[in-house]
């Protein structure tokens, strides 16, 4: 078993926010990132998939395909959007990063067609990041 991984970049906004918690909760449970008005992030998606290697390619799946399929499936849609208003598959979750997260992994994991997506990385910051690796690991 290998370990094959991809790293993108993108800019995005916005709000963590439960519409049915008061103002009050929204702010204590939620801090700044409550704002109003929103906030960024620069975030980094590292996408890891797993297998064998083949033996006509050397490779599990061939990375140009990777970045071209995390490209159309994920970044062209977030970067440099609002997350809680402009993509359409998040428009009914609070945006957290663990929440992109398992979003991510649910639009990739069907496309995969050679080896298997293993992990989801996303860095809100150097400091804040979260892994999925599937429902059923």
């Amino acid at each position: 078993m290998i370990f094959i991984t991809r790293k993108h970049h993108f800019c995005a906004s916005h709000r963590l926010y439960n519409p049915s918690f008061s103002d009050e909760k929204n702010e204590a449970t939620f801090g700044l990132c409550n704002n109003p008005n929103g906030h960024g992030h620069n975030y980094v998606l590292e996408v890891t998939l797993s297998g064998e290697i083949a033996d006509d390619t050397g490779m599990v799946f061939d990375l140009k395909e990777l970045k071209k399929l995390t490209q159309q499936e994920i970044i062209d849609k977030v970067d440099h959007k609002n997350l809680n208003v402009d993509v359409d598959f998040l428009t009914d979750i609070i945006p957290t990063a663990e929440n992109l997260a398992i979003r991510f992994w649910k639009r990739l994991e069907p496309k995969i067609t050679k080896g298997q997506l293993y992990e989801v990385k996303l860095y809100e910051s150097e400091r804040n990041f979260v892994v999925y690796r599937g429902e059923n690991l």
